[in-house]
C-alpha cells in the first residue's frame, strides 16, 4: 500500500501527480524544481542558486517522509545545460555526502525554464 506524503514546506505539484509517494520502505519524490514554496516563484537565476533551492525543496519532503539525504539510494539528476556540471555538483555534493546512484542528463527544457530538476529515491522509516 502507498501513501501520497505532501508538505506545505516543498512546492505543490503543478500537475496531476503527487510531491512524493512512499510505499514499504521507499520513498519517491517528484522531480523538483527550483520554486520558492512561499512564494511559489522562481527566485535564483543562477545554476548555484537554484540548486540550493532544489535541495530545501527535496530536504522538506524526505523529512515528511521520514528519510534525509543519507538515506537516499538513487537520484536522477536534469540538467538544462550540460556547462552547469561542476558547478551543479559543488553543490549536491554539500546534501548528498553518502554519494548515492545517480544519473544526469543534460535536457532541452525544463519545467518553468529552470536550470536544474532532481528526483531522489531513499530508504524511510
Amino acid at each position: 500500500m502507498s501513501e501520497k506524503i505532501y508538505t506545505k514546506n516543498a512546492p505543490d505539484a503543478i500537475g496531476p501527480y503527487s510531491q512524493a509517494v512512499k510505499t514499504g520502505n521507499l520513498v519517491f519524490t517528484s522531480g523538483q524544481i527550483a520554486i520558492n514554496p512561499a512564494t511559489g516563484n522562481v527566485e535564483a537565476d543562477t545554476i548555484e542558486g537554484q540548486t540550493e533551492q532544489v535541495m530545501k525543496n527535496l530536504g522538506e519532503l524526505l523529512k515528511a517522509s521520514g528519510s534525509s539525504f543519507d538515506k537516499a539510494v538513487k537520484t536522477v539528476c536534469f540538467l538544462a545545460d550540460m556547462n552547469d556540471f561542476a558547478a551543479f555538483n559543488a553543490v549536491y555534493g554539500k546534501y548528498f555526502t553518502s554519494k548515492p546512484a545517480r544519473s544526469c542528463v543534460a535536457v532541452k527544457t525544463l519545467p518553468k525554464n529552470v536550470l536544474c530538476e532532481v528526483e531522489v529515491i531513499a530508504e524511510c522509516e
